[in-house]
C-alpha cells in the first residue's frame, strides 16, 4: 500500500484526488457508495504487478476530492466530464475501465458518451438498465418508490440533510460498517423513525475480508468529507435520467464483462435477473462477452473476493492489449 502514489488532478473545474500504481496499459477504477479509491486497493496491487498502470480516483464528493455543494452538480454528465479531463491530464488516450456500484453507472455512461476513450469494460453489480428504462413515464425515483415504497433507501436519500442526520446519529464508523458488511439481498429499507434499525452502540462483527484498519480508513475520509457528496448522486438520479434522454436507444459499443454476486441487492431488484440473463442486456450491450454470477457473494465483491475479481479482470482485458496508451 505504501507504494501507491497520490496526487491531485484539476479537471472539469474541480480537484480530484487520484491514487496510482504501476506502469503499462492503464486501468481506470471507479468506486461506488459509500466507498473511495481504497475499495480497489487489492486490484491495484495485483494488476500493477502484472504490468498495468492502475488509476483510482476519489470521485467528486468523496474523500480528498472536491465536493461541490449543489446536488445538481453530480449528474452523470458532470462525473463523466471529470473522468475525460482526468485522462487528458494524465496523457492517456484509452483505458481499460473497471467499476462498481455508482461507479458502474458512471462507467456505462462514459462508454455511452465517449466509447473512443475505453478499450474494454469490466463492470460489476449494476447493469446497464438500472436507471435508464424509458418504457414508462416514471423517472427512476418514482419507479423505485412504486416498487418498494417511500422507505426504500434510494427514496429516503432524496431529501437533503435527512440521511446525513441519521448517519451522524449512528457515527461514521457505524455507518460504514452497516453498508460494507450488509449481506441481506432484500431491498434495503430505511424507515424514517428507525433508519436501518441498528442501535448506535451495537457491535457489528466484521467479516474476514474487512479489518478495523480498513473501516478506520473509510471513516477518517468520510469524517472529513461527510456523506453528502455521495448522497447527491442519488439526488441527481432523475436529473441524470432527463439529461441522458438524447442517448435513448444507443448501445454500448465496447467489449464488456459483467460480474455480480448472487447475494447482491442489485441482482434481486425485480426484473434484474431477467434482464441480465435474457435478451435485454445483450440488446443494449451487443459486445457483452461474459456474465459472471459469483455464488455466495454480496455487493462489495471486489473486497470480499479480491483475488477472484483481480483474475476476472485480468483474464478479460488481456485479450485487448494494445500498443496505444
Amino acid at each position: 500500500m505504501e507504494k501507491i502514489e497520490h496526487k491531485t488532478i484539476h479537471t472539469n473545474g474541480i480537484n480530484l484526488h487520484v491514487a496510482e500504481l504501476g506502469q503499462g496499459q492503464p486501468i481506470l477504477f471507479l468506486h461506488g457508495f459509500p466507498e473511495l479509491w481504497y475499495s480497489w486497493r487489492h486490484q491495484m496491487l495485483a494488476l500493477s504487478s502484472l504490468g498495468y498502470r492502475t488509476i483510482a480516483p476519489d470521485l467528486r464528493g468523496y474523500g480528498d476530492s472536491d465536493a461541490p455543494k449543489s446536488p445538481d452538480q453530480y449528474t452523470v454528465l458532470h462525473v463523466v466530464g471529470d473522468l475525460v479531463g482526468l485522462l487528458d491530464a494524465l496523457g492517456i488516450d484509452k483505458v481499460f475501465l473497471v467499476a462498481h456500484d455508482w461507479g458502474a453507472i458512471i462507467a456505462w455512461n462514459l462508454c455511452l458518451f465517449r466509447p473512443d476513450r475505453v478499450m474494454a469494460l469490466v463492470n460489476t453489480s449494476v447493469g446497464f438498465d438500472w436507471f435508464r428504462p424509458r418504457d414508462s413515464v416514471m423517472k427512476p425515483v418514482e419507479r423505485f418508490r412504486s416498487l418498494f415504497g417511500d422507505d426504500y433507501y434510494v427514496c429516503r436519500f432524496q431529501d437533503p440533510g435527512e440521511a446525513e442526520e441519521y448517519f451522524a446519529h449512528l457515527s461514521i464508523k457505524q455507518t460504514v460498517k452497516i453498508f460494507l458488511t450488509g449481506r441481506d439481498p432484500r431491498p434495503p429499507m430505511m424507515p424514517k423513525k428507525i433508519g436501518f434499525g441498528v442501535p448506535p452502540d451495537y457491535q457489528i462483527p466484521l467479516p474476514s475480508w474487512l479489518s478495523e484498519e480498513d473501516v478506520n480508513y473509510y471513516a477518517s475520509k468520510f469524517d472529513k468529507s461527510g456523506f453528502t457528496g455521495g448522497l447527491n448522486y442519488y439526488r441527481c438520479l432523475d436529473l441524470s435520467w432527463e439529461l441522458t434522454g438524447p442517448w435513448h436507444g444507443q448501445q454500448i459499443q465496447v467489449p464488456v464483462k459483467f460480474i455480480v454476486g448472487d447475494q447482491d441487492i442489485t441482482y434481486h431488484i425485480p426484473g434484474a435477473k431477467e434482464y441480465i440473463h435474457g435478451e435485454g442486456f445483450k440488446r443494449d450491450v451487443p459486445y457483452l462477452e461474459e456474465v459472471v454470477v459469483m455464488e455466495g457473494v454480496a455487493h462489495f465483491l471486489m473486497q470480499e473476493k479480491p483475488d477472484e475479481i483481480s483474475s476476472h479482470i485480468h483474464n478479460f482485458i488481456k485479450k485487448f492489449q494494445s500498443s496505444k496508451m
